[in-house]
């Protein structure tokens, strides 16, 4: 990473729990690619002055994380269809002064259902209905998944977004089971007062033939190390985590790595 100057392009997420993931990633990066770039993580106070900030300082690129998603999305100017489809944004990226949001949480979930061959006739369970939620159920909507349960406590959210896509609510999961469960809550996430918390009981992980946990730190969650004593195959945070961040790369910098050069970043990040 280069010495500090005043030149150096800045990006930086903004999170209520941030980690290390993006920063190692990004930095590692642009150290790869000789980039006089530099990413930061903050958990911001006040996200409207955060924003403001993003606009007023020049920062290049925000990368956006729970509980932000929505609540953003009146602060910027322009909405990217891959944000507007889902009203939910994970990235911003500021060119003179105007804020566009996107969002590459859909990317990520889209192409880990179609590289693990997820076969679209499985029942599935989503638990949440926040803005990564939206992303997860309108990627398996257009994946052709038809089988499809939200499991949220909050009825207008759950139900808004199982009734968007035409899929089912239910306030619990009360016993149900699926082929594919999928958790899309903060349950599990290093950090927080349900850290040691497995995101679905004993009985809904041995009767799924897939388990999928949307959260990337830690990236052993409770549900994946469960799943693996299970013998059940795993989708996990951190490889959406890689591919949400090397397209947030991509809309930052304008350029797109090597499949080596991401390789090694994903290595980096995941060696903290």
């Amino acid at each position: 990473m280069p010495i500090l100057n005043k030149d150096m392009t800045l990006c930086i997420s903004l999170s209520a729990r941030p980690s290390n993931n993006g920063t190692r990633f990004h930095n590692h990066l642009y150290g790869q690619l000789d980039l006089n770039w530099i990413y930061k993580a903050f958990a911001p106070t006040n996200l409207e002055q955060a924003i403001a900030g993003v606009r007023g300082l020049g920062i290049r690129g925000c990368a956006i994380s729970m509980p932000y998603k929505e609540d953003v999305i009146e602060l910027v100017d322009e909405m990217d269809p891959s944000a507007k489809a889902i009203d939910s944004v994970n990235t911003i990226v500021n060119t003179d002064g105007r804020l566009k949001a996107y969002n590459t949480d859909y990317t990520a979930i889209e192409q880990l259902l179609a590289t693990n061959a997820v076969p679209t006739d499985y029942s599935v369970l989503v638990q949440g209905a926040g803005g990564m939620a939206k992303a997860t159920v309108a990627a398996l909507r257009d994946a052709g998944f038809a089988d499809v349960t939200v499991i949220a406590r909050n009825e207008a959210a759950g139900r808004a977004l199982a009734d968007q896509y035409g899929f089912q609510w239910r306030a619990a999961l009360d016993g149900g089971t699926a082929e594919l469960i999928i958790n899309v809550t903060p349950l599990g996430m290093a950090g927080g007062t349900e850290s040691d918390t497995v995101a679905f009981p004993v009985q809904a992980i041995e009767a799924a033939r897939l388990v999928f946990d949307v959260v990337a730190l830690p990236a052993e969650t409770p549900l994946i190390r469960a799943a693996r004593a299970a013998g059940k195959p795993v989708i996990t945070g951190a490889e959406v985590a890689t591919i949400q961040a090397l397209e947030q790369f991509v809309l930052y910098t304008g350029i797109r790595p090597t499949t080596e050069q991401v390789r090694a970043a994903e290595e980096f990040m995941r060696a903290q």
